[in-house]
């Protein structure tokens, strides 16, 4: 009986605790956002870089992401080609199309006979009167072709020794005609990885440049909080209020930062791209794989934004009510 009334004590007591600890978070809460409110001019400034921030932070994002899409689709449709004589036969191109396929690097093999090329020359000159009576009375001469993808259009060290090495390849070689290993669409590519790496890193360094930025701003407000609630503040020191009572409003308040600021941030920008992404597929540039990622998963995207910015504020109002509040 006596175990029985000290175990219903215990829950009794632990249900108050739980009741005044609820309680004591619902206040944090409500000074929070009576701060928030009071500083009005100060929080809208805040939260102002921190939507700026947040919305470069997704743009570079976004960028990288139709950078890297666009390279590997113009990667998928560059192909090297290694030529070879025109009398060579269908088994002899299977043998070497099989070797070529065993090479780590090498993704795809397509092989175009002389006369399949002949009939494409055809295709493409079918308007052209003088080109189509000239190849009716001309031998077949087109070259062969094998047409490889590469895993990696800047990396052609082993396709080039596999060319110049191979005993199988060298007998249906055509010597007339140099294996294309290089040419405009390489430099075109390469052009582009670098500017994907060059976005890539003005992304981070402007990301992070913003980021410094509303951390100072958000640090600057909590820090003129405190001024302004000072002698509050040294009433509840004086009274025993818990140190997280003291710190929690500003917290809160910085995690309010946040939160606008992505919900404004993650609308500007989701907006801004479904808006420019018809432009920007007319430039040949590869925007379905990201508008399906954000169409998914945008509510991953939304609360992303939020953690993001809700970190931000913790840190900075952490920081400042550390040094100024003396806890």
């Amino acid at each position: 009986m006596i175990s029985k009334k000290k175990a219903d004590s215990k829950s009794i007591a632990k249900q108050k605790r739980n009741k005044r600890k609820l309680l004591s978070f619902a206040r944090v809460c409500r000074y929070g956002l009576d701060s928030f409110v009071r500083n009005s001019w100060l929080s809208v400034a805040a939260t102002a870089v921190m939507t700026i921030t947040l919305l470069i932070i997704f743009v570079a994002f976004i960028a990288q992401n139709i950078l890297t899409d666009t390279v590997g689709e113009l990667r998928n449709k560059v192909d090297m080609s290694i030529y070879l004589k025109t009398e060579t036969t269908d088994e002899q191109a299977a043998a070497i199309s099989k070797l070529l396929k065993k090479l780590p690097s090498v993704r795809t093999v397509t092989y175009v006979s002389a006369a399949k090329a002949r009939e494409q020359i055809v295709e493409t000159n079918k308007n052209n009167s003088d080109v189509l009576e000239a190849l009716k009375v001309a031998t077949n001469k087109n070259p062969a072709t094998l047409r490889i993808v590469v895993n990696d259009i800047n990396n052609t060290a082993e396709l080039e020794k596999f060319a110049e090495n191979n005993a199988i390849l060298q007998r249906s070689i055509n010597q007339d005609y140099k294996p294309s290993f290089a040419g405009e669409r390489r430099e075109t590519i390469k052009s582009i990885g670098r500017a994907v790496n060059f976005a890539q890193e003005v992304g981070i360094i402007a990301g992070s440049i913003f980021v410094a930025i509303s951390s100072l701003i958000i640090f600057n407000t909590i820090r003129m909080a405190i001024f302004n609630r000072k002698e509050e503040i040294q009433m509840m020191k004086l009274i025993g209020a818990d140190q997280s009572f003291i710190r929690g409003p500003f917290l809160i308040e910085s995690i309010i930062y946040g939160f606008i600021a992505a919900l404004i941030a993650t609308g500007l920008g989701v907006t801004g791209f479904f808006r420019s992404s018809e432009l920007l597929a007319s430039y040949q540039i590869s925007v379905q794989p990201t508008l399906s990622l954000i169409t998914v998963y945008w509510p991953v995207v939304l609360l992303s934004m939020i953690v993001l910015g809700a970190f931000i504020g913790i840190v900075s109002s952490l920081f400042a009510t550390h040094r100024y509040l003396k806890l």
